[in-house]
Formats: C-alpha cells, structure tokens, sequence
C-alpha cells in the first residue's frame, strides 16, 4: 500500500480538525519566524556596534593593557603606533581592499566648567576614519559640528546640560597622563552628541588622536589599534596575516585577538542565541501539542478501521507509518504556510523597523535605536524544520499505540 496518498485521503476525511492542527503550528511557525527574524536583528545590531565601537574585527594591544583593560590604564599603549597602523593597513589591503585600521585611546578624566566637576570619560582617535566607526558625526545636534581641526571635541548632551555648556564653550580636562603627573587640557565644543543611550551621553565625549597623545603625554602612541574588515568571514586567517606582520617589523609584547575573544558581550551574544533556540523549541512544542491531541482522537476514532486493516495483513510498522505520515503533514503544511506569513511579515516590518530608543534608554548597550528584522534563508528553513520535526515528535506516540493495538480488540471496542 502506498502510505502517502493514503494518508492525505484520511486527513481529508475531517478537514476541519485538520485546519485546527494545522493552524496550531501555523501560528506557533509564524511567532517563531517572527521572533528569530527580530532576534537576528538585534544580534547584528549589537555585534556590528560591539565591534566598530570597542573592538573591531581584530583588536591589537599590548598584553599589560589587556590584563587591565577595565581601567583604561593610559601607562601601557603602543609605542609607535601610526607606524605599526600604517604597515598593518598595507599588508592587509592586499586580501581586503575595505580593511580600516584605527588607532584608539580610550580614559578617564574630570571635566570642569563653571556649574562644577564631573567624572567622564574620553574616547580619542582619527576623527575621519572614526566617521564610519563611532559615527557621532551622524548623531551631532542643530547648531553644531563634528570635529574638524586640532583642538576640538564632542560632548555628550546629557553630560554638557549637567556641566551648563553648550557649542564653542571652552572644555577643562584633567586627567592622569601616561607617566603618572597630571595633564591639562582646554578644548572648544565643536558640537553636542545625543545617542539615546544614558550610559553614554551623559559620559562620554570624544577628541582627536593628537590631542589626547599631547594630553596624556603619549608621543606616537595609542592604547589600541582596531582592524575592522568588510565582513565577519576568514577572521582566523587575518589574524595569523596580522601576526605574521607584527612579528617581521619586530613589534614584541603585543596581543593580538579576534573580537570574539575580548570582553563579556561575546558570551552574552553566544547566551543569548541559546535563549532564543530555547524558545523556539518551547514554542514548537506548544503548537505541536494540538496535533498530539489530534492524532489521538483519530487513533480513537478509527480503531475498527485499524482493526481490519491489520487483520487483512497489514504489518504494524505500515500502520505505525500511515499514522506518522499524517501527523508530519499536518505539521509541515502549517509551518510552510507560518513560515512564509512570517516572512511577509518581516520583509514589510524591515522597511520602518522597531524603534527601540525609549526601551534601551537605561541600557549602556551598543545597539542602534532602530533595529531592523533580518531574514535569512538559514532562519525561514529552521521555522519549516522545527514545525515538521516537532509535530513528527507528538504524532510518534498516539500513532505507535495504533500500530500496538490488537486486531480483534479494535474490531470489537469500535
């Protein structure tokens, strides 16, 4: 007997319990496809800006640094650092022609002005290559400028209300510099910042690399030396090409790591995607318990069916299949269909996305105040795989009792 055309004709015979199974899983389909697309989101949104504002692809500095990074210790950066960036970007330009390498120093200050003190901190580095980095450029409020010579900052909005400053005002900065003594600084507010993020507008401003090499009394040096590449692929492999490099200029003490092995958010990112994987089990399993219940009341109701069939000669292992089948049918049709409502879903979603500004307010996260749902082919097959899979799941149990049964029991409890 062939199973399949057998199968569609039984789940036929009742279409409208099997449009309740199969809308179960459609809508549990559609809430995963929904979710993953969002999840996937706002994992790009944190890795890409986890990596542009901290990292970059392949982060370089020296080992004293890394075993203190939390601090931002000024005392342990990179002698000679253009030279090294410079060297690095040359020989790397060769395999990517996109690759940016950045050098960046990042440390603590006071800033003073008349209305009082407050503790900050600074992030410096080449205000042209940070334009496609950092970005406040993009972020600077009416009336005022991104930096565009020596002797300038941005500033946080937050942090320039609580200091009563405002554009072209004069920014006081003390700091400990590189040997221990203290550095001042007078720098002009060429603009004010707002992000949406708390932790930094009321934080953070942001200055030249030369400034703060004068401020911090650092010569050529910077603290780190960030590589970012055109895409997340062959990072392995850049690394060892980075290495190779620093090892040939003679360069001693450096660390050289991927930005998967820097920092906490990396094993947030990796949490986080077993969250979600959770989730979308969990969620299957909840729109696949209908079409459990479902195959059960059709084992019950076709037990003298069953009965005859197998008196006639049918081995259990085809009875067990017939039952099966129909149960991953009713599971693939409703994740097909959920799949691709999701899909129509988060393609038009796509266009505005989810404006996550007031939501992440008190989060010091690196995320963008918009988050757009990414699709992935990955992502649309997972929805399909888990429906069908998780619906042949359930559908084992109350088929493997149908296929348990003896014949003349079935025949006579009909």
């Amino acid at each position: 007997m062939k199973i399949f055309p057998f199968a569609v004709k039984n789940l036929l015979r009742n279409r409208r319990r099997s449009l309740l199974a199969m809308s179960s899983v459609f809508l549990s389909i559609l809430m995963i496809v929904i979710l993953g697309a969002f999840a996937n989101g706002f994992l790009d949104s944190l890795v890409k800006n986890y990596i542009k504002n901290e990292t970059g692809h392949i982060n370089i500095a020296t080992q004293a640094f890394r075993d203190k990074a939390r601090f931002m210790p000024v005392e342990d950066y990179i002698e000679n650092a253009a030279s090294l960036a410079d060297s690095l970007k040359e020989s790397l330009a060769k395999e990517d022609p996109k690759v940016v390498v950045a050098q960046r120093i990042r440390f603590g200050v006071l800033l003073s002005s008349e209305k009082g003190t407050k503790q900050a901190f600074g992030i410096a580095g080449d205000p042209e290559i940070e334009k496609s980095l950092l970005m406040l450029d993009t972020l600077i409020q009416e009336g005022g400028t991104y930096i565009t010579a020596p002797g300038q900052a941005i500033i946080g909005a937050e942090l320039a209300k609580d200091l009563g400053l405002g554009v072209g005002d004069p920014l006081k900065i003390v700091t400990q510099k590189a040997d221990g003594g203290l550095g001042f600084k007078r720098l002009a507010i060429a603009g004010i910042f707002k992000t949406g993020v708390n932790a930094f507008d009321g934080s953070l401003f942001q200055m030249g690399l030369g400034d703060a090499q004068e401020l911090l009394g650092m010569e050529d040096g910077a603290q780190q030396i960030s590589i970012m590449l055109s895409g997340r692929k062959n990072i392995p492999a850049f690394v060892r090409a980075t290495e190779v490099k620093v090892v040939a200029l003679h360069v001693d003490g450096l660390s050289i790591l991927p930005w998967t092995a820097i920092g906490e958010y990396p094993k947030m990112i990796q949490m986080v995607e077993v969250v979600y994987l959770w989730v979308y089990l969990v969620v299957g399993f909840l729109g696949a318990f209908i079409i459990a219940n479902v195959m059960t009341m059709v084992v019950l109701e076709r037990k003298r069916e069953t009965g005859i069939l197998m008196a006639m000669g049918m081995p259990k292992r085809q009875i067990l299949s017939m039952f099966l089948v129909e149960g991953t049918l009713l599971g693939f049709i409703g994740a097909l269909a959920g799949t691709l409502a999701g899909l129509i879903f988060n393609l038009a979603a796509a266009k505005k996305g989810f404006d996550m500004t007031s939501a992440m307010a008190g989060f010091a996260w690196p995320l963008d105040n918009v988050i757009y749902p990414t699709v992935t082919p990955a992502s649309l097959l997972t929805g399909i795989l888990i429906g069908t899979l998780v619906s042949a799941i359930v559908a084992y149990f109350p088929s493997r009792r149908a296929a348990m049964m003896a014949p003349v029991e079935a025949i006579r409890s009909a």
